[in-house]
């Protein structure tokens, strides 16, 4: 019996080209992805053991301070970069790979460590790339992401739907589909990770237009690649309409417009016999009331039957 693929939602090529066209200013807009490298990086300090092999799957260049640069060359033996973008990879100040997340080359337990900082929200299929990942990884190694989360852009949203209703009596598609918190914590434990987590990084930028904003998401690479995106270019008068709502709703008193970006970080072991399982229901042998100090009633009196 063959499995039917996932449907593409993201046009992958259009995403390298964008990618490459981006190449040499992606730096210069790359905060989001700074932002959260920075975090793993803090993540990986608190881990009590040392990495051989890593490698960082996307996120593009400029991610590393001389903080984090040090931290790494304590922590980590050897460690690669990869992106989609060949354009991209060239910049990266490793040895870097131009490789497709959704089809990773590293063979089955040749990594201690995977990190993600940016761009496997651009995957059709993320469940099956976080079981490759795994798979990559050797047993007990640690995987970390960043991706953005389901408010990133809700203003921008917001204001488009609008103004298209308004112009044309419907709106189209625009801004990508995101996950959330718990979507990614359930993806990790349905990929095969032990010990999921996940939390939100959340945070307001300032704008002067909404122009400024798009130009911002264009030197990211991070514009729409919905397969089923409108072909035909929207009309500036669009555009024009969403800043003049954005300025009405989502104004500071100084005139700027604020825009989320909400940063969804999830990380997961590759099972391991030596780690933490969660003991079977009924297995306790403490009651919770004695370790809190306080007396146990039962549901009855405490509903005064």
């Amino acid at each position: 019996m063959t499995t039917a693929a996932p449907p593409a939602l993201f046009d992958r090529t259009l995403l390298r080209r964008r990618r490459d066209r981006s190449a040499g200013i992606l730096a210069e807009h790359n905060f989001l992805a700074q932002r959260a490298f920075d975090d793993m990086s803090d993540r990986i300090a608190s881990i009590m053991r040392d990495f051989d092999r890593a490698a960082v799957l996307g996120g593009g260049p400029g991610l590393t301070t001389a903080a984090t640069d040090d931290l790494l060359q304590d922590k980590v033996n050897w460690w690669c970069r990869s992106d989609l973008s060949p354009s991209v990879a060239a910049t990266l100040d490793r040895p870097a790979l131009a490789l497709d997340e959704e089809q990773l080359p590293f063979a089955s337990e040749s990594l201690d460590l995977v990190l993600a900082p940016w761009g496997l929200h651009w995957t059709n299929d993320l469940p099956g790339v976080l079981v490759q990942i795994n798979h990559a990884l050797k047993p007990d190694g640690f995987f970390a992401c960043a991706l953005p989360g389901g408010s990133t852009l809700t203003e921008l949203r917001q204001c488009l739907m609008a103004a298209e209703s308004e112009l044309t009596g419907g709106a189209a598609a625009r801004v990508s589909p995101l996950a959330g918190t718990f979507d990614m914590a359930a993806l990790l434990q349905r990929a095969g990770f032990a010990m999921p987590v996940a939390d939100v990084d959340r945070i307001t930028v300032r704008y002067d237009n909404i122009f400024a904003l798009m130009a911002d998401l264009r030197g990211m690479g991070e514009t729409s690649v919905l397969t089923d995106r409108p072909r035909n270019p929207a009309a500036r008068v669009l555009f024009v309409r969403a800043g003049q709502i954005y300025a009405e709703r989502f104004a500071d008193p100084d005139g700027r417009i604020r825009a989320t970006f909400e940063i969804v970080h999830a990380a997961g072991w590759a099972p391991h016999p030596d780690q933490p399982k969660p003991k079977r229901p009924g297995s306790a042998t403490h009651r919770l009331a004695d370790a809190l100090g306080v007396q146990e009633k039962s549901l009855g009196e405490k509903a005064g039957r």
